[in-house]
């Protein structure tokens, strides 16, 4: 997978009407698999009324994961037109669920499909487009000695980072993937080896 990846900037919302019907499109970011999973049981539980609630999501692993669900629509007609969306516009690390209230009034499978995008690429376009780098995290521990050598190293590299003082000092790192390795290195030269790693 790419390095560089375009995701949501933030939480985006979407409602309309058409024939009668009501649909209200929601996304936002999620990094992964269960943090997806539960974007779309939350908006199930608040939307529970609902006809329908129709999720799909692209999340970043290895490989990538996508999922729809049609949630009781004609089949194909919901859950693959949402997720259309989120490919064509090359979306990752995203959630969106498009919820329906019906009306009355048969949309079709075409009519549907058409909704149903609608709701995706309208919550879309309100939340907006930003571009990401996967970051990698970790934490490591250092004696009192080694913590100003430690935190001047993670200041210059500009990573973000947190650091607890109790018995030793514990910094938490957060790193993008390609620049990790290098910094753990530079970290156990700079310290001698006396420093320690966990994820």
């Amino acid at each position: 997978m790419s390095e560089v990846y375009r995701t949501v900037a933030g939480p985006g919302r979407a409602r309309f009407e058409v024939r009668g019907s009501e649909f209200i499109g929601h996304i936002d970011a999620a990094t992964t698999v269960e943090e997806a999973e539960a974007f779309v049981e939350a908006r199930c539980e608040e939307y529970a009324d609902a006809t329908h609630n129709v999720p799909a999501y692209r999340v970043r692993a290895d490989p990538l994961r996508e999922w729809s669900s049609d949630d009781g629509e004609p089949g194909g007609s919901a859950g693959k037109p949402a997720l259309n969306v989120l490919q064509q516009e090359a979306v990752e690390n995203v959630v969106a669920v498009v919820t329906r209230y019906y009306g009355g009034t048969n949309l079709g499978v075409g009519g549907l499909a058409r909704a149903y995008s609608r709701g995706v690429k309208e919550a879309l376009d309100d939340a907006g487009t930003t571009e990401r780098r996967p970051h990698e995290e970790f934490a490591l521990t250092v004696d009192y000695d080694d913590s100003g050598t430690v935190r001047g190293l993670l200041e210059s590299a500009g990573v973000e980072f947190d650091a607890s003082y109790e018995a030793e000092v514990r910094f938490r790192v957060r790193v993008p993937e390609p620049e990790a390795a290098g910094l753990r290195d530079r970290l156990c030269s700079a310290t001698s080896g006396r420093v320690t790693f966990d994820r």
